[in-house]
């Protein structure tokens, strides 16, 4: 499809690891020549003339500048003259842009006719076919009846015809460089009366305006450019209103696919900035636990030292006692095993701040000492036993 408004969503979205990376949008968007004249702005005009004087005034103002048409391609926006042919109660006028000494190209038509009947006056503006395509229709329902209609019916009213051409022109007019698309959509809107209805339809009810019109129907520009017809410029589209429907229907589909689009990226960005959280947080619990693991082994290793100091000193208060009346072997013996029991004290001690330093050799040193109590206690229970022999003796 040529030269219609097109419209696109490209997306790359990648993710490298756990994180996303920049999307990229491109819209990529083409105009029109119809473009460059609002019908539904010409339609206010004309309802707020006083006269086809005032409307062609309105229409080549430079401080509104309702057209935005350089068909001749030389830099500056075409005069607009108007042209009107009446016959009984039918009233065709026509809007020529001026494009060079008895050039001219029709670009849109307004109609007018009045039923003898009922009294009631329609009024339809259409696109020229070459520029809008087929049955480009308006038909405006003013909210308050135009001035203008007073003039066309008056008694001895002559049909206006305009006495501008190429190089001559109003005092009020002059060049303007035509404006982008955009642009001329975002200004032309202020002038379009929104009390009005303007009510797109595909059928020209007049049939006389349609007879005057294929009579003088000017068309140089057609001819110097067959090849820029509206159906060749936008293939598969009958005439402009189409067109506007299709652009409108990709730029809600590509503000959809956006819109998700941004979601998609928000969320992978909340999931991997989660996922970063826990990262961190499981590396805190990491290093917490260390230190109290290693608490918890130093303690249980002091309670086990301390466990196995005050076996050995009851064992040695209990042989003690036992021993009251026994010889001064006896005390000997004591003595020495509050030596032996201070050693192994010292050497549990010792063996306790080595399982610190290496806790997985705990168990076993704790065994170890274990076992040595063990033997310090049966050597206490035989030196014991000993020197109950000496008493006897």
């Amino acid at each position: 499809m040529k030269a219609y408004l097109f419209t696109s969503a490209l997306v790359a979205l990648s993710i490298s690891g756990a994180w996303s990376q920049d999307v990229t949008t491109v819209i990529a968007t083409n105009y029109d020549i119809s473009d460059n004249l609002d019908l539904t702005a010409v339609a206010s005009i004309f309802g707020e003339s006083k006269d086809l004087v005032d409307f062609e005034y309105r229409l080549n103002n430079p401080k509104t500048q309702i057209s935005n048409l350089d068909l001749n391609r030389d830099g500056k926006v075409d005069y607009l003259r108007v042209i009107e042919t009446v016959e009984e109660n039918t009233h065709l006028i026509v809007l020529q842009s001026v494009l060079g000494k008895n050039l001219y190209q029709d670009v849109a038509t307004i109609e007018v006719e009045k039923d003898p009947r009922s009294k009631t006056i329609q009024v339809q503006v259409v696109g020229d076919v070459f520029l809008y395509g087929y049955n480009y229709i308006y038909e405006p329902v003013y909210y308050v009846r135009p001035v203008i209609f007073n003039t066309f019916w008056s008694r001895g009213y002559v049909a206006y015809y305009s006495p501008w051409y190429w190089g001559y022109y109003p005092t009020y007019f002059h060049y303007w460089t035509p404006c982008p698309i955009f642009r001329y959509r975002n200004h032309i809107h202020t002038y379009v009366n929104v009390y009005n209805t303007y009510n797109y339809v595909t059928v020209r009810k007049s049939t006389r305006a349609i007879a005057i019109h294929n009579r003088t129907r000017a068309n140089h520009y057609e001819k110097q450019n067959p090849d820029r017809a509206f159906i060749r410029r936008n293939e598969g589209l009958t005439n402009s209103y189409v067109m506007n429907q299709t652009r409108n229907n990709n730029v809600t589909r590509s503000s959809a696919l956006i819109s998700n689009t941004e979601g998609l990226t928000r969320s992978n960005t909340v999931g991997n900035s989660l996922t970063r959280e826990e990262a961190k947080r499981n590396v805190n619990i990491s290093n917490n636990s260390t230190p109290s693991l290693n608490s918890r082994a130093t303690n249980l290793t002091r309670n086990n030292s301390i466990g196995t100091v005050n076996t050995s000193t009851k064992n040695s208060i209990k042989n003690s006692s036992d021993f009251k009346g026994s010889s001064d072997i006896t005390k000997g013996t004591s003595v020495q095993n509050r030596g032996s029991i201070t050693k192994n004290s010292n050497n549990n001690s010792d063996r306790s701040s080595s399982i610190l330093r290496n806790s997985s050799t705990n168990s076993v040193r704790n065994s170890s000492i274990g076992n040595t109590n063990s033997r310090s206690s049966a050597s206490i229970n035989t030196t014991s036993t000993r020197s109950s022999s000496s008493s006897r003796f």
